[in-house]
């Protein structure tokens, strides 16, 4: 379906231009998702922190696929997933389960990106969980943890667990049996952290299904790699120097995610 014909009327001139920006970021980081083929139909989500605020979000609308959502349909909601704007779409509070949880205990994740990517799931149900085997890998692994499945996120009373296991700093969250989780100070870094997570994910997918003894990288090479990662990225964050041009192939294929 073009999302044009869905009629969404424009919100630019009723909010800022700091939560516009944040609100183009974020509908490109949906129709990014749906084009690297990462998405579960309707049923994951990615949340922005509304520039300037503490308890306002940005979130999709629970029922467009992510290659139809617009910078105009995203809908604002509170802490508990309450709707704060007049969007005649509905939220779906339970998915925010896990976003609140992250978004009120770190508050430098501006963006929290989730997927049930079919690579990503089927490394979260492997013991062994992330291993060293790719350069990319490294990454990862310097600032990973893990959190045990407790069934679908629903329940308040497992937010406690899953902040203590994501603990004060680490970018990169994998929900056992469940799928994969960033945070980033911005939506580009969110997003180029996931495609981080998503590549170690399917080298490892591979590597295994070949076969043959796997080579694993030194770890001592794993304890430099945050700063090995300030060369790569030339001092900025990653997600700086990766994100114009993500958004110039978004604008080639359908800049609509713009209006």
């Amino acid at each position: 379906m073009n999302p044009l014909t869905l009629e969404i009327p424009s919100r630019k001139n009723q909010v800022s231009p700091q939560e516009w920006q944040a609100r183009v970021d974020l509908a490109a980081a949906y129709r990014l998702v749906a084009a690297f083929k990462w998405d579960d139909l309707v049923f994951t989500h990615i949340s922005a922190r509304v520039p300037g605020s503490q308890d306002e979000f940005l979130i999709n609308p629970y029922g467009l696929m992510f290659d139809e959502i617009t910078a105009s349909s995203l809908v604002k909601i509170g802490l508990q997933g309450n709707k704060l704007d007049d969007s005649p779409y509905d939220v779906n509070p339970a998915g925010f389960t896990i976003h609140s949880a992250i978004h009120s205990s770190r508050h430098d994740a501006l963006c929290v990106l989730h997927v049930h990517s079919l690579n990503g799931i089927a490394v979260s149900a492997q013991k062994g969980g992330v291993l060293p085997l790719s350069q990319q890998s490294i990454f990862v692994l310097s600032s990973l943890s893990y959190h045990d499945y407790e069934g679908v996120a629903l329940r308040d009373d497992e937010k406690p667990r899953l902040v203590a296991d994501l603990g004060p700093v680490n970018q990169f969250l994998m929900l056992r049996n469940h799928g994969l989780l960033t945070l980033g100070g911005t939506v580009a870094d969110a997003f180029l952290n996931m495609y981080l997570f998503e590549t170690v994910c399917t080298i490892q997918v591979r590597a295994m299904a070949g076969g043959s003894e796997l080579v694993r990288i030194d770890p001592r090479i794993i304890e430099g790699a945050q700063q090995q990662a300030k060369v790569v990225t030339r001092g900025v964050g990653g997600g700086a120097l990766t994100w114009p041009g993500l958004l110039r192939r978004l604008d080639r294929i359908d800049p609509a995610y713009r209006t």
